[in-house]
């Protein structure tokens, strides 16, 4: 009985870790655990719709040949994330291909991709991609409903706030406060007049608010991720100076003002770091005030050699609910490190506040002779 009861609390968990991993990959714009290919390019070690364990480049390492990335390409399919293997390395970036094309990328208008651009690398355990088929269709399919809804919420409440990354994580964080609400509602007109004095927790109240903290985590993890990371500008070295767009003199450096603006209710800090020589932003650390903007300064120098060339500047963003001296301790061991510890702070913080609410019997709670949704369903299967 307990084994079968660990092997249902198992399924549940591995349930909510990968569609919050979907959910989080379609807010980032970027995959998360699992990534996915929808094309022939990369067969026969990819079937079109197999999914893949990806590794965060930040996480994975230096890039070698052979390695199999996704990265935002520019002219592949109109630009987009495209997950091709790697066949050689240039001083410009790594030349890659599908495993199915008789071409490089770089053969037709793709220019070298650099380390900016790569976002995962697919674990190779023995040098070979675990596929996992299925998952692509069966992302794309939580990618449409989601779509769906995000419009027909933001054409039912006349809010375009409700569209977009930003406006997936409000909707999951509204949904997950009126299921919450309904349950407690439902709950408590059903055993009203049989309460039980037990504090003893059930798995449904638990679930309940392990969602809506994990919704928490998605909302401001999005806010933190999307408006960030790589930001490109292309540059002309050029013989003589030219009143043309980021056209330079060759071995001068241009500056221009770069605008940064915060749309959210919290204050954030960003930091800058060069992807690429030649860029730089100052100053390398700036705290943007809830809903305005600041002014950066951005230089761009021109190599010494005519040409043009694309240089990046990663910017990471991190929502000032620390103090900023802790954020900028925990940055500089690894960029990840402020936005685990401000998630695990705001998820963590609800996480405690609901149970401790439910111990003190402001909320009500189920007893654990009632089964969850997820057992009655495994139950009507068998």
């Amino acid at each position: 009985m307990r084994l079968r009861k660990g092997v249902e609390v198992l399924l549940e968990v591995a349930l909510g870790v990968f569609l919050i991993a979907m959910v989080l990959g379609q807010i980032l714009g970027q995959p998360v655990l699992l990534g996915f290919v929808t094309t022939g390019s990369m067969q026969p070690t990819l079937e079109p719709g197999d999914g893949f364990v990806a590794i965060p480049a930040d996480l994975a390492g230096s890039v070698e040949e052979g390695d199999v990335v996704t990265f935002r390409a520019e002219e592949i399919q109109g630009g987009g994330l495209t997950t091709h293997r790697v066949v050689d390395k240039t001083d410009r970036g790594y030349i890659t291909r599908g495993d199915n094309n008789p071409f490089t990328d770089q053969d037709g208008d793709e220019p070298p991709v650099t380390d900016a651009q790569i976002v995962a690398v697919a674990w190779q355990p023995g040098g070979e991609v675990v596929a996992v088929p299925g998952v692509g269709t069966l992302v794309n399919g939580v990618r449409d409903s989601l779509t769906w809804v995000q419009q027909r919420a933001a054409s039912i409440f006349g809010a375009r706030s409700l569209l977009g990354t930003q406006g997936l994580a409000y909707l999951l964080l509204a949904v997950s406060v009126c299921a919450y609400v309904i349950d407690l509602l439902l709950n408590g007109n059903r055993d009203r007049g049989q309460r039980d004095t037990s504090r003893d927790t059930g798995t449904s109240v638990r679930l309940l608010i392990g969602i809506f903290a994990a919704a928490i985590v998605l909302s401001a993890t999005a806010t933190m991720v999307a408006p960030a990371g790589p930001q490109e500008f292309g540059v002309v070295s050029a013989e003589f100076d030219s009143p043309g767009p980021r056209v330079i003199e060759q071995g001068t450096t241009e500056s221009t003002q770069y605008r940064l603006g915060n749309g959210g209710y919290i204050p954030v800090v960003t930091y800058f770091e060069p992807a690429t020589d030649g860029i730089a932003v100052e100053p390398n650390e700036t705290v943007i005030p809830a809903r305005s903007t600041v002014n950066a300064t951005l230089s761009l120098t021109a190599p010494s050699e005519t040409g043009y060339y694309r240089q990046f500047v990663v910017e990471h963003r991190y929502l000032l609910v620390l103090p900023q001296s802790t954020i900028r301790s925990l940055y500089l061991v690894h960029p990840w490190l402020p936005i685990i510890t401000i998630d695990a702070l705001l998820g963590g913080s609800f996480y405690l506040l609901g149970m401790a609410l439910v111990d003190t019997g402001r909320v009500r709670a189920r007893s654990r002779d009632s089964p969850s949704q997820f057992r009655r369903l495994l139950a009507r299967l068998r």
